[in-house]
């Protein structure tokens, strides 16, 4: 079947000629090919934020390079394949004739096509646009077929060889079949080496290549050792100030941290956001992605002035590209907004939050989920700013706690009204094939929905320490209600695996459950106290569960 479909596609082919080529008139072309350009948000649960994905493409992002540079730089987690590898060394590329796709010079300066490389050339371009379908195990055999082809036209270490093990490898990393991938990576770069030497660019870029594929395995030391020789290897060819350096500079500071050299780590990531700033970048996406990451970077190692900074330029950055009626300058704000928060700089935090919110009420339905998200921040702020007042013995903690009260009244009910929503949808979320955003969404509200009954219970004990009339254990009871609801909230969900499996969602679900066990031992001198017929006992015991089922993936995180 591929013979013949090779054979009509081989029909239609029109090889470019090598004055007009735009691979003859530059070293490296580069063909971005997004599957899709829709904005991406992710809920940071551990500090209560809701963040937009640092990225706004698809995670299948292709990037094709074509010309000279023929193996493609790996990005992130995004695989790249590579084409069109000149059959000879660099200085012999200037050769007329010798970059013609699907040719190859021979002795007398001459050139011939062979079916080999034709198919190579047939086979690669498919499998390529059926990787951008989606149709992963199609594209395998395309690819396969074309390594095939590409040792039968052009001799078993020519790189057009390394070219079409680099695709190869890339799918099975895109497809987890990491077994596969690793010798193929390891084959393509022993054949650049061999043809073009250890210091050429392109045996550069396959052992970025590499260190992407290590990476994505946190296999952290091999990721280390091949980033790193690309990076020499970069600075050598094209400079230190090269966009590709800067990337693999960044890519290298992520391993750092990953491995916990968080100096080295914030060092080179610091380099590559100036590279780019000094080459005129500074307010460009890759750019911005690096900020964010930078500034998570010093919250999660305790610099929270640092990441102050750092959100204070990205909030600049997007105020005037794109003003106040984007989602991206409002997720910003929110971002600056719960690092202030962080280091009681309430006033400010407060006055962001509010102009996040009403900012998002212009843009989004009155009961969108993140409007529920930014008032349960806004009501955090309220209760932090009450206990303030409390400690200082100013009045206004009271109004502060109704403030805090009413606001989350509505992201409770809002974060409800989504869950309903969602469940009635044809897509049930029950079913096997719910859509993979109604899922991912069906988590975000139902995060809002614990954090915010958790963040009630919080309030209504608060209030019982303030009260000082005889119905003082009122609170309590309706704070052991708000957690007791938290619960029976996750147990409707528990058999939507799809669900309630989420680390985030458990991790929710775990500190209601140490919340209201808390309550429950401190209400009672024997333990044997029960509320709507759990016992102490029965919540220890959950908790021990939900603590291990969630253990492998705070190890991993750390």
């Amino acid at each position: 079947m591929l013979l013949g479909q090779a054979t009509r596609l081989l029909r239609r082919i029109r090889f470019p000629s090598l004055s007009t080529s735009p691979a003859y008139r530059t070293t490296r072309n580069v063909f971005p090919f997004s599957l899709s350009e829709e904005m991406k948000y992710s809920p940071q649960y551990g500090s209560g934020g809701y963040t937009r994905r640092m990225s706004q493409r698809n995670p299948c992002l292709w990037i094709l390079i074509c010309g000279h540079a023929g193996i493609l730089l790996g990005i992130n987690a995004n695989p790249v394949f590579a084409k069109d590898i000149p059959s000879q060394s660099s200085s012999e590329n200037d050769i007329e004739g010798a970059g013609i796709i699907g040719l190859r010079k021979v002795e007398d300066g001459s050139v011939i096509s062979n079916i080999h490389t034709s198919k190579w050339r047939v086979f690669t371009d498919k499998g390529r646009d059926l990787s951008l379908q989606g149709k992963l195990d199609e594209a395998e055999r395309y690819f396969f077929s074309a390594l095939q082809e590409a040792k039968e036209g052009f001799g078993e270490t020519d790189p057009h060889v390394a070219s079409a093990c680099n695709n190869l490898a890339e799918l099975y990393r895109v497809k987890k079949e990491f077994v596969k991938a690793e010798p193929l990576y390891l084959e393509a770069i022993k054949i650049l080496e061999e043809s073009f030497g250890s210091e050429d660019i392109r045996v550069g870029a396959a052992f970025r290549n590499l260190g992407q594929f290590y990476l994505v395995q946190r296999k952290l030391d091999e990721a280390h050792v091949c980033y790193e020789r690309a990076l020499k290897i970069q600075g050598r060819v094209l400079g230190h100030d090269h966009a590709d350096y800067s990337d693999t500079m960044y890519h290298l500071g992520t391993v750092l941290y990953l491995q916990g050299k968080e100096k080295d780590s914030e060092a080179l990531i610091q380099n590559s956001i100036r590279i780019l700033e000094e080459g005129g970048q500074g307010e460009s996406l890759i750019c911005l992605k690096r900020l964010r990451y930078l500034s998570q970077v010093y919250l999660k190692s305790n610099h929270p002035a640092e990441a102050e900074n750092v959100q204070r330029k990205i909030l600049h950055i997007m105020e005037l590209s794109k003003g106040w009626n984007s989602l991206d300058t409002i997720v910003a704000a929110e971002g600056l907004a719960l690092t202030l928060q962080s280091v009681g700089n309430l006033k400010e935090a407060w006055e962001l939050l509010e102009r996040c919110l009403d900012a998002r009420k212009t843009l989004l339905s009155e009961d969108h989920i993140q409007i529920g998200a930014n008032m349960l921040h806004i009501a955090r702020v309220a209760m932090l700013n009450s206990n303030q007042l409390r400690k200082l013995g100013i009045s206004g903690a009271s109004e502060e706690l109704e403030k805090a009260k009413d606001l989350l009244d509505n992201s409770i009910r809002i974060a409800r009204r989504v869950l309903d929503k969602l469940s009635k949808q044809k897509g049930n979320l029950r079913s096997y094939g719910a859509p993979g955003e109604t899922r991912k969404d069906a988590r975000v509200a139902l995060i809002i929905l614990l954090q915010s009954l958790n963040a009630l219970g919080r309030l209504q004990i608060t209030k019982q320490e303030d009260s000082q009339d005889s119905q003082e254990h009122l609170p309590v009871a309706e704070a052991e209600n708000a957690l007791f609801q938290c619960i029976s909230t996750y147990k409707e969900f528990e058999t939507v695996k799809s669900i309630s499996d989420s680390p985030e969602v458990k991790a929710e679900y775990l500190s209601c459950l140490k919340h209201l066990s808390s309550l429950m031992r401190n209400g009672s001198t024997n333990g044997t106290r029960t509320f709507k017929g759990a016992t102490l006992q029965n919540l220890e015991d959950e908790i021990k569960c939900v603590e291990s089922e969630i253990s492998p993936y705070r190890k991993r995180k750390n």
